[in-house]
C-alpha cells in the first residue's frame, strides 16, 4: 500500500494552516493520503491572528474558528513551541518529510532610515503590538510616559497602534488583554496621538472598516485637516478604480469638515508630511520634523522644502513588516522574502528540491489576511506538480513516530493540538471568572503548564540539524 504522502510546515499562523487545507482538499488527499505536521515556534497556534492583530477585533479573531476546523482533522498534527532551526533544522526535516513548507510570516519592524530613529521613546509598532497582545518573548511593561506621541505610517497596523494609545485601559478591558497590558494602559499619559502619512488621502493602506472603528470610541475625537484633502488626476484614478481607496477618501473628507468635538483624547490624521527626522535632547526623542509634500499629477509626491516640527515625546514607526531570515533557505534582504518561482524555493537558479513557502516569507507582509490563501493554493499545486514527476525524493525515516522520538530524544517540550485546546479552555476559563470571554496567558511556561506539555530532558547533546 502506498503511504501518504508527509508534508512538514513551518509556521503554524494562517498562511501555514491555509496551506494545510489545501493539502487536504486536494486529490492527493484521497489517493495515497496525506499526513502533515504543523511546527510552531510559539507554544500556541494561529501566529497573526494572535499576536499581531488588536485585542479590539474580535471580528478578525473569529478567523480563528474557521482555522480551527483544519487544525482539528485528525490528517493534521501540531507540534508546538518547536523552533527552527535550534530545535529542528532543514536536514532533519527532509529527513522525515517528501515536503517542507516554510509560512514563518513576518514579525520584525521594517526599517526607518531617518536620523534619530535609534532615539529613546522610537519604537518599532511590532514591538509594541507584540507587548499589548501578549507576546511572550517582549517585556511585560512598556514606557508610556508621553502626552503627544506620533505614529509614522498610514496602513492598518499604524491605525491599531494609535486607537490602543488613544483609548482607554478600562475601554480595552473587555478585551482578552493579560493583567499587565491592562496595568500598563491604565498608566498611559497619551493625550495626543498624531499619525503621519508622506502621501494623500486616497494612497491611504487603512481598510474602510478599521478607519471608521476609529471614531467609535467615546474617548477619541478623531481630527483631519480640511488642507489634507487633495486629490490628482492620479488620485483620482484610485478613487474610481479602487472601491476601498474612495470609501476611505470618503471617511477622511467628511471628518475634515466637521467641528472638533470635546472627547477628551485628540487623534490627529495627518497626510502630506513626509518625516525626515525623530529629533532628540539627551538621548531621548523631543519632537519630529516632517517636509510638507504635495501630489505631482501621478498620485505620488514631491516635497516642497517646507518644515515643520511637531512637539511629541515618543515616536512609533509603523512602516512596515519584516520577515526573519532562515537559516539553510535564501534570502532577498531588499524585500525580505524567500526567493521563490510560485511557491518553490530558488537557490541560485535552481528550484531547492522539495522546499516551498507560503505568506509573507513569501511575498511580503502585504494584502489582509484572507488573501494568504491564494498563496497557499499556489504553494501546495507546486508541491503536488513536483510529487506527481517525481522530483521529490523519499524521506529516510517517512514514519510518523519517527519525529516525536526525534524532539523527545532531544528534551524538546512541544506542545501538541490537544495541548491547545486545554490552553484554549483555561485562558476562557480566566476570562469567566471576569466576566470576560478570554485572558491571554503571556509566560511561556504557564502556556506549556496549561497546555499539559510534560518535563522532557535531552537523551542527547547531539545539535538539530540546520
Amino acid at each position: 500500500m502506498t503511504r501518504p504522502v508527509r508534508v512538514a510546515i513551518v509556521g503554524a499562523g494562517p498562511a501555514g494552516i491555509y496551506a494545510a487545507d489545501a493539502l487536504l482538499k486536494s486529490e492527493a488527499a484521497q489517493d495515497p493520503g496525506v499526513s502533515i505536521d504543523l511546527f510552531e515556534r510559539m507554544p500556541a497556534p494561529f501566529g497573526l491572528i494572535r499576536y499581531g492583530v488588536a485585542p479590539d477585533h474580535p471580528r478578525i479573531k473569529g478567523i480563528v474558528k474557521a482555522l480551527h476546523q483544519v487544525l482539528d482533522k485528525p490528517q493534521l498534527r501540531l507540534f508546538g513551541n518547536v523552533d527552527y532551526p535550534n530545535d529542528i533544522g532543514l536536514d532533519d526535516l527532509r529527513s522525515f518529510y517528501d515536503a517542507v513548507i516554510f509560512s514563518t510570516g513576518a514579525d520584525a519592524d521594517r526599517a526607518l532610515d531617518i536620523p534619530g530613529a535609534g532615539l529613546d521613546g522610537s519604537y518599532g509598532a511590532a514591538d509594541f503590538v507584540s507587548w499589548y497582545d501578549g507576546h511572550p518573548e517582549v517585556p511585560r511593561t512598556w514606557p508610556l510616559t508621553a502626552e503627544k506621541v506620533a505614529v509614522l505610517g498610514v496602513g492598518n497596523v499604524a491605525l491599531d497602534v494609535a486607537r490602543v494609545l488613544a483609548k482607554t485601559a478600562d475601554e480595552l478591558l473587555p478585551t482578552e488583554i493579560p493583567a499587565n497590558v491592562y496595568e500598563g494602559l491604565k498608566a498611559n499619559k497619551a493625550l495626543e496621538v498624531h499619525v503621519f502619512g508622506r502621501r494623500g488621502p486616497a494612497q491611504a493602506k487603512f481598510s474602510p472598516m478599521e478607519l471608521r472603528e476609529l471614531d467609535h470610541s467615546p474617548n477619541i475625537e478623531v481630527i483631519v485637516n480640511p488642507e489634507d484633502i487633495d486629490y490628482d488626476a492620479g488620485s483620482i484614478e484610485t478613487r474610481r478604480g479602487n472601491k476601498q481607496a474612495n470609501m476611505v477618501a470618503s471617511t477622511l473628507e467628511n471628518w475634515a469638515i466637521r467641528d472638533v468635538g470635546d472627547r477628551p483624547h485628540k487623534l490627529f490624521l495627518h497626510f502630506f508630511e513626509s518625516p525626515v527626522e525623530i529629533l532628540g535632547e539627551d538621548g531621548r526623542v523631543a519632537g519630529l520634523r516632517t517636509e510638507r509634500t504635495e501630489l505631482d499629477g501621478t498620485g505620488n509626491v514631491r516635497g516642497t522644502g517646507s518644515f515643520t516640527d511637531w512637539d511629541v515625546q515618543s515616536v512609533y514607526r509603523a512602516v512596515g513588516y519584516y520577515s526573519q531570515e532562515l537559516p539553510k533557505l535564501p534570502f532577498d534582504v531588499g524585500s525580505g522574502t524567500v526567493p521563490h518561482a510560485a511557491g518553490r524555493v530558488i537557490t541560485g537558479d535552481e528550484p531547492m528540491t522539495s522546499v516551498y513557502v507560503t505568506g509573507w516569507i513569501k511575498r511580503g507582509p502585504v494584502g489582509l489576511i484572507g488573501h494568504t490563501k491564494g498563496d497557499a493554493n499556489e504553494t501546495v499545486a507546486c508541491l503536488l506538480e513536483d510529487r506527481a514527476e517525481g522530483r521529490l525524493p523519499a524521506p529516510a525515516q517517512p514514519e510518523p513516530d519517527a519525529v516525536v522520538a526525534f524532539l523527545d530524544e532531544r528534551g524538546v517540550r512541544y506542545t501538541t493540538r490537544e495541548g491547545w485546546h486545554r490552553l484554549d479552555a483555561h485562558e476562557q476559563a480566566l476570562g469567566a471568572e471576569q466576566g470576560r470571554e478570554r485572558i491571554k496567558v503571556v509566560d511561556r511556561s504557564a502556556m506549556l503548564d496549561a497546555s499539559g506539555a510534560p518535563e522532557v530532558s535531552p537523551a542527547t547533546d547531539t545539535p538539530a540539524g540546520s
